[in-house]
């Protein structure tokens, strides 16, 4: 028994042929981010200041779909949400909605400390932001430049886009087309600390030119986020699906009631989500991990105390 710490930053339709000029800094990213986590755990910091900060890490990079990085409503603008659990007290906070909260993931901790409640949204989370004094910026700091153009692909094919789908080549102009797989990906981060207890992290922009006012399975505790005494648990993918199959409890239930273990809970729980809308992280009390995924690929990475370590896209292919 000893720390454990597995993140993702998101799953889709990730091409083989990801131009490496777009791929390079993902996986840079990765790698930094458990580095970080990895030293957080050495010295000895909870799994709940653990998950919190390297989402933190994984927010302020506009390479990932979460915080500065954040695709954008049918409007052209940010809706952010985030959500946080201590698997030892079942503590949780979420929030959503967000337009100017630089870190989303530590206002969802705020409202699990410093409230009475487990979710706030939109003008009540934006509120309690200000009244908390967490950094904020003005909305159009989360605006990008890539995210306008993938906007705008999504609008002219007509539809709401997950993190990593190519926009449809038939009604596109292939001339700025954002290259494919490129439309980042929901971040999260799940760990065991030394004295064996779990946490869970899990933040994210949403869909691309997604209605004003969707809520996704990142910010729902048992869908996108989950935690207990025995495993923590972040989803990525299609979030309705995701929110119908309670796939983060699930894997704490298969576990629990069954028997199961975390690899056997967690390839359950994704194998009986439709193909191709997502995967998920997770670990153990024990320290085991489980990334499994069932679409093309997934930004995934993962540290145990006793050295193992990978990081990975594709099945079976570590970076």
């Amino acid at each position: 028994m000893g720390w454990a710490i597995a993140l993702h930053g998101g799953g889709g339709a990730i091409p083989l042929d990801y131009p490496a000029e777009h791929l390079q800094p993902r996986v840079e990213s990765l790698h930094h981010s458990l580095r970080i986590g990895v030293e957080a755990l050495k010295a000895g910091n909870s799994a709940l200041d653990v998950v919190e900060l390297v989402v933190r890490e994984l927010e302020n990079n506009p390479h990932f779909n979460a915080g500065r990085g954040s695709v954008l409503t049918c409007n052209g603008n940010v809706e952010m949400e985030a959500s946080i659990m201590d698997g030892t007290t079942k503590k949780c906070g979420a929030v959503s909605g967000l337009k100017t909260v630089v870190n989303p993931i530590s206002l969802a901790r705020l409202v699990m400390e410093k409230t009475p409640h487990i979710y706030l949204g939109f003008d009540g989370a934006e509120t309690f932001a200000r009244e908390q004094g967490v950094e904020t910026v003005d909305s159009s700091y989360f605006v990008t430049q890539e995210n306008i153009e993938r906007l705008k692909q999504a609008k002219e094919a007509n539809r709401t886009q997950l993190d990593y789908t190519e926009p449809t080549p038939k009604v596109l102009s292939s001339e700025k087309l954002i290259p494919n797989g490129d439309s980042q990906g929901t971040v999260g981060c799940v760990a065991v600390d030394n004295a064996g207890s779990l946490a869970s992290a899990t933040s994210t922009g949403g869909l691309v030119n997604k209605m004003v006012g969707r809520i996704g399975d990142s910010p729902i505790i048992g869908a996108g986020t989950y935690a207990n005494n025995l495993c923590a648990v972040s989803a990525t993918g299609k979030g309705e699906a995701i929110i119908r199959g309670t796939v983060a409890r699930d894997v704490a239930a298969l576990m629990e009631f069954k028997g199961l273990s975390l690899k056997d809970a967690a390839a359950y729980a994704v194998e009986h989500t439709p193909k191709d809308t997502g995967g998920l992280v997770a670990i153990s009390a024990t320290g085991e991990v489980a990334m499994p995924f069932n679409t093309l690929g997934m930004f995934r990475a993962c540290a145990t105390e006793d050295g193992y370590s990978e990081v990975g896209i594709w099945p079976s292919v570590k970076n």
